[in-house]
């Protein structure tokens, strides 16, 4: 081991983060390895007229199947920040209260999503509609590679049904944008001066009890140079609310320095991209038939109760795979 190797500490702790990852890696690597090793000694001493030893062996190698699957997975999450916690926002697009209760799904498909994955959700910020469903909102997802796969999900969410709230039973179409977050750590350098700074105090519009409801405990941040604002106004403190908005607007600003960086790269190689995330991606058909359909990867079901409660891996892989 470098002997220097800690009079940098933010520098030696991501060494050592980086370790502990490749020791994961190698160490779930090998336990597949040699599960397969004895899967195919086993087909060589397994009696074939011998139905239930038949049935066990091709139940092992199914789940080995799955497991070599997941661990492909794993292995396509190999950006900067897939490992990070995730920060998502949800906004309703046009169309009003149709839109609104659109993005309210969306809320409950992902935080269904993240029961699933046993990750931690956090509601952060949340605007209510003006009759149903929710404006905007940006919530907190805490585990292991969150980044790495919701980051999937950026762009324009769109929901084909019939409208509970036409009278007249018509066939509405309603669009929510999804964006997507790394939480920065603390070795990044972005750096945000107090005087760039304009700092806001309001009372809470969600739940949290009486004490929040009576006090200016929501904090707005509003970037001045930039025009970035970001909101907190799950906690109690005003002091907890103001370092959660400081992360969220830390991420921000990092994701702006990278398309900026991303966006003069792509001038000097001559071609531009979009590099934004305002693009369709995936369509919600309840109505005249149900199908959800990503236009990127062509992945699709039928069964949209499953997705709509968070089953959404197939999507996700099917992105991470095409990617």
């Amino acid at each position: 081991m470098d002997n220097n190797l800690w009079s940098d500490p933010d520098n030696a702790n991501l060494k050592l983060k980086e370790q502990k990852k490749l020791k994961k890696e190698l160490s779930h690597f090998v336990a597949l390895e040699k599960e397969c090793d004895d899967l195919a000694d086993l087909s060589t001493i397994i009696d074939e007229r011998d139905g239930s030893m038949l049935k066990e062996l091709n139940e092992k190698i199914e789940t080995l199947f799955n497991q070599v699957s997941q661990f492909e997975i794993l292995k396509l999450l190999s950006g900067k920040h897939d490992p990070n916690n995730a920060i998502v926002s949800i906004n309703a697009g046009a169309g009003g209260t149709e839109s609104c209760d659109w993005t309210n799904i969306l809320l409950r498909m992902y935080l269904k999503w993240c029961e699933r994955k046993s990750f931690v959700s956090e509601i952060i910020d949340i605007l209510p509609g003006d009759e149903a469903g929710v404006k905007n909102v940006t919530f907190s997802v805490t585990g292991e590679f969150a980044y790495g796969y919701l980051k999937c999900e950026v762009g324009i969410h769109r929901l084909v049904r019939i409208s509970p709230f036409d009278s007249n039973k018509r066939r509405h179409t309603s669009f929510a944008s999804v964006a997507v977050l790394p939480e920065i750590d603390e070795t990044i350098d972005i750096q945000i001066n107090d005087v760039d700074l304009r700092v806001d105090t309001y009372r809470s519009s969600g739940a949290g009890g009486q004490h929040v409801n009576k006090t200016d405990s929501a904090v707005r941040l509003t970037h001045l140079p930039t025009g970035i604002v970001v909101a907190c106004q799950n906690e109690r403190s005003q002091h907890k609310n103001r370092a959660m908005a400081m992360k969220i607007l830390t991420s921000k600003l990092y994701e702006l320095k990278e398309k900026e960086e991303l966006a003069k790269k792509e001038k000097l190689a001559g071609e531009k991209k979009d590099i934004s995330w305002g693009s369709q991606i995936r369509s919600y058909v309840l109505q005249p038939y149900q199908l959800i359909k990503d236009h990127r990867t062509n992945v699709e079901s039928g069964n949209v109760s499953a997705v709509l409660d968070g089953d959404l891996d197939a999507f996700i892989e099917g992105f991470l795979k095409v990617r």
